[in-house]
């Protein structure tokens, strides 16, 4: 069992004057007391003012506001996470509904895309592939020797934008601010990680502005080893660390997750974090569609690791609850480029084959076209209880799909959940208006609330922020050994428990973003437990786990210094 941090007792430092105030885990701007002020050598660096986090919080949020676009707030809040790391957080947390837009999806977005632009201090680490034979040397770096968490992407399929090369780093930063934001995992126990390999993004290699490795994308088995070499050196450097591997390609997301799965403790968010939401979102809709799990009928716009990892989360929820393999398989109906996959198809991948239709199902349908199945086809004769997008093809939901789907289902359930925004299958407006009102919707990037008939209708934006900050301080705080696949079944019904469909039925289907630590405290609560139940973490009672999980909670606050020596 881990042994929580200790967030109380005065920090001893060394550091003085400009050291200590460009240091942004250490730094507090004008909350320097006078005392700290004289031992550290501060007087004269900062205004005469002693001020407090509560005003600090409000000026800054005074300054968010006043900029005009979304990525003038990213960029600032990205400065400001480089120059006072508590401060940052402090209005993360206070503010979470607000923030979460501006730190992670969809404006992150648009962030990894000007990444060059706004790069000004570093954060992380960097791993290109021409300094391949310096892995080691760079993470040995002693300033890392708490690091719990890493959050590690090469930056190729970034959100639903493709390949982002070093700009991709933008991902890493952001889903580990979102670790501490909402789980309260102290920012000390994370690093990002960008492994440049390179890139085939035309528009950034003739940037001059670039940043990353100038040079196309090494593949194949020189791709394979630098990974292999980082594994390694991770693995050695932090034996008992957590890596999540991001925004990989799916080419590679499902084959390295199969690789290193039982070499370290690791998994995938794209893949399983992705299905544990869309799982758990899916078990809330049931609260108010009446429809069991058993009898769902799922359609799929996109066939890649994200969907395949929820089309299987699903499945073997669908099992647990009494449905033969046969027949859960059946219920399942993915479409990818060339249509509904069925039997004979050419280049059906091993994670794909579980959820191939057969012949003999679909000879009856009536088709568009002769020679393919399209998600209009599956909508007509399929009939799906479900709809989920993970394509990246903005508007893929046509009005013509979405319509057939309505007319056959008193509540559809639609999940339009590429992101960022501009990626998004179908806009909640269009959505709510091509079914009457009645679908029920969880999208992957947040939209505002949508007027319909004289109602308000809350949009719940299934992102992945309910399930991996939860599944990494679960993870932490029981000393879990692995990551296994009920883990994450565990955390999708954890968020399904918190659904306030529960109570009322129309209700939403997930938590507000506001209450996003408490989804957080819940889900690592049931992947610890689980964790203990697979064998992969020591036992212990009940409260020494509730106990050790509250533990790993930093709450951003200042405390006091101490001149060390």
């Amino acid at each position: 069992m881990a042994t929580g941090p200790d967030f109380n007792s005065p920090i001893e430092t060394d550091l003085t004057d400009f050291n200590l105030i460009n240091t942004p885990m250490l730094n507090k701007g004008t909350a320097f007391t006078e005392a700290e002020r004289g031992v550290f050598h501060l007087h004269g660096l900062l205004p005469p003012h002693v001020g407090a986090l509560d005003e600090q919080v409000a000026r800054r949020l005074k300054v968010l506001h006043a900029f005009e676009t979304d990525f003038e707030r990213y960029a600032f809040l990205r400065d400001l996470q480089d120059t006072n790391e508590t401060l940052f957080y402090a209005l993360l947390v206070r503010n979470l509904e607000e923030m979460l837009p501006l730190v992670y999806t969809p404006t992150v977005g648009e962030g990894c895309q000007r990444f060059s632009e706004i790069w000004r201090k570093p954060r992380g680490v960097f791993l290109s592939y021409a300094n391949k034979h310096r892995i080691r040397e760079i993470l040995s770096n002693p300033r890392f020797d708490h690091v719990r968490v890493i959050v590690v992407s090469d930056g190729e399929r970034i959100l639903g934008l493709g390949d982002q090369g070093a700009g991709g780093m933008g991902i890493p930063i952001g889903k580990l601010s979102l670790y501490t934001g909402c789980a309260g995992i102290h920012p000390d126990m994370t690093l990002p990680i960008l492994l440049d390999v390179g890139t085939n993004n035309k528009e950034r290699l003739a940037d001059p502005l670039y940043v990353g490795w100038r040079h196309e994308r090494v593949t194949g088995a020189e791709y394979d080893d630098f990974v292999e070499a980082f594994v390694e050196a991770v693995a050695d450097r932090w034996p008992d660390v957590l890596l999540q591997w991001e925004d990989f390609a799916g080419s590679s997301a499902s084959r390295l997750l199969l690789r290193y799965r039982d070499r370290l403790c690791t998994f995938n968010d794209d893949i399983q974090g992705t299905a544990a939401v869309a799982a758990g979102t899916l078990l809330a809709a049931i609260n108010v569609t009446g429809v069991k799990l058993t009898e769902q009928r799922i359609a799929f716009l996109g066939a890649g690791s994200a969907g395949c990892g929820i089309a299987s989360l699903i499945l073997q929820a669908m099992i647990d609850d009494g449905a033969s393999e046969t027949e859960a398989r059946s219920r399942f109906f993915m479409v990818d480029r060339n249509g509904l996959l069925i039997e004979g198809m050419q280049g059906i991948t091993p994670a794909q084959t579980p959820f191939v239709q057969k012949r003999e199902a679909v000879a009856g349908w009536s088709r568009q076209t002769p020679n393919e199945i399209s998600l209009l086809d599956v909508a007509s004769n399929a009939k799906p209880t479900a709809l989920i997008g993970v394509s990246g093809q903005a508007g893929a939901f046509a009005e013509a799909v979405v319509r057939a789907m309505a007319q056959h289902v008193e509540r559809p359930v639609i999940f339009p959940l590429s992101n960022p925004t501009s990626r998004s299958e179908a806009t909640p407006e269009q959505l709510i208006a091509w079914t009457d009102g009645r679908a029920l919707i969880g999208s992957g990037s947040p939209f505002a609330p949508v007027e319909w008939k004289g109602r308000t209708i809350p949009i719940d934006q299934t992102n992945n922020s309910y399930i991996f900050p939860g599944v990494g301080l679960g993870v932490l705080a029981s000393g879990a050994r692995r990551v296994t696949d009920a883990m994450f079944m565990a955390a999708g019904k954890a968020l399904a428990k918190m659904s306030p469909t529960i109570d009322d039925k129309n209700g939403r289907l997930l938590p507000t973003v506001d209450r996003l630590r408490a989804v957080s405290l819940a889900v690592a609560n049931a992947v610890a437990r689980q964790a203990q139940a697979d064998g992969v973490a020591d036992r212990c009672d009940e409260a020494a786990l509730s106990g050790r999980i509250k533990a790993y909670v930093w709450e951003p606050q200042y405390r006091p210094y101490l001149k060390r020596g």
